[in-house]
């Protein structure tokens, strides 16, 4: 039998990963490696290489796409000491991983307990509302069919560090900016505001209305104005390039460690990029969206990996009480339900 594992190490800054094998003599003559399991290894080592060659390095990004995949679904606290363990094998060392889970304290995602020299983090209201609201977007089915209407939102003069910070979250809910301080959504309803930009958020003489459009070319003009979705489509079926080797690797169930690895870093990529996404109704959009196929290929994925993850979160994650409890339910109706461990998803 021989025995397939991937190794990360930090050398002077650097990341450096490999695929390992051992053979023991006494299983060498005749043995027959498993050509699925080496290449899903190779894979996380490819995906884990690609994450430390970010400049600068996120750590406090993938701590949130831990919180929001895998510790959220189980009840939403986790030790530090597990946050550490579950972080190692993505070459986050534990100052790296205190110090965002510090930035996620203070930024009010999640709250401390303390019991003795023991620490937990436990997401709090506004962090649960907040990853509930990026669950819907990340996992969500298609949306449903577009009424035509748009929302509109007019910002009064504001200053220049505000208005960018108001931006950043009018790109995430999906708004695309028109010309300087003018915003649209084709399907928002003006009162929905909920999550990342809240009416409290909005400046007091801001403008926020829905509007008919009776131009027929009127659509084309301002999804060319307000999204770059040349630049978005790229971006897509690179992610789809990549992740099509993955899909390709894992032919057998990988072991636990690595699908949590290709889980995490699989769900990692596509947030960031789908949460930049307007998620414009299909029939705005241009002919063969590659954000479809991208959309495919990560519930495939995220389906075959689900089982080995969860088998890690459960051996390497812990709450100040003892063991993670079971992961809800409801985790498996993500990209509009999936079968773990099948080939094809449900």
């Amino acid at each position: 039998m021989t025995f397939q594992y991937f190794l990360c190490h930090l050398t002077q800054g650097t990341l450096h990963c490999g695929v390992m094998q051992h053979t023991p003599p006494a299983a060498a003559a005749g043995a027959a490696t498993t050509t699925g399991a080496t290449t899903a290894a190779a894979a996380a080592a490819a995906l884990l290489a690609r994450f430390h060659r970010q400049r600068p390095l996120r750590a406090g990004s993938l701590i949130v796409t831990l919180f929001g995949d895998s510790i959220m679904p189980r009840g939403g606290a986790v030790s530090l000491g597990s946050l550490i363990q579950l972080a190692l094998p993505f070459g986050l060392n534990e100052r790296l991983v205190r110090t965002a889970a510090a930035r996620l304290a203070h930024e009010g995602w999640v709250e401390t307990r303390r019991v003795g020299k023991r620490s937990e983090y436990r997401l709090t209201a506004t962090g649960r509302a907040r990853f509930a609201e990026a669950t819907e977007r990340i996992y969500g089915a298609a949306g449903a069919p577009w009424s035509g209407r748009w929302t509109l939102l007019i910002l009064p003069p504001m200053p220049s560090t505000a208005r960018q910070r108001l931006r950043k979250e009018l790109a995430w809910q999906g708004f695309g900016e028109l010309s300087t301080g003018i915003f649209a959504h084709p399907q928002l309803r003006a009162g929905s505001f909920e999550g990342g930009t809240r009416p409290a958020e909005l400046p007091p003489r801001a403008l926020l209305f829905n509007a008919d459009l009776t131009s027929p070319a009127t659509p084309s003009f301002l999804i060319e104005a307000g999204w770059d979705l040349k630049e978005l489509g790229r971006r897509y079926r690179q992610f789809a390039a990549r992740f099509e080797r993955v899909r390709l690797a894992l032919d057998a169930a990988p072991d636990p460690q690595t699908g949590f690895v290709l889980r995490t870093l699989l769900i990692h990529e596509y947030r960031r990029l789908h949460l930049r996404d307007p998620l414009l109704p299909e029939r705005l959009l241009p002919a063969a969206w590659p954000g479809i196929r991208a959309a495919g290929l990560c519930r495939d994925i995220y389906a075959r990996v689900f089982a080995a993850s969860e088998a890690h979160l459960s051996a390497a994650g812990a709450r100040l009480e003892g063991a993670l409890p079971p992961a809800d339910r409801s985790v498996l109706q993500r990209f509009g339900g999936i079968a773990p461990g099948s080939p094809g998803g449900a």
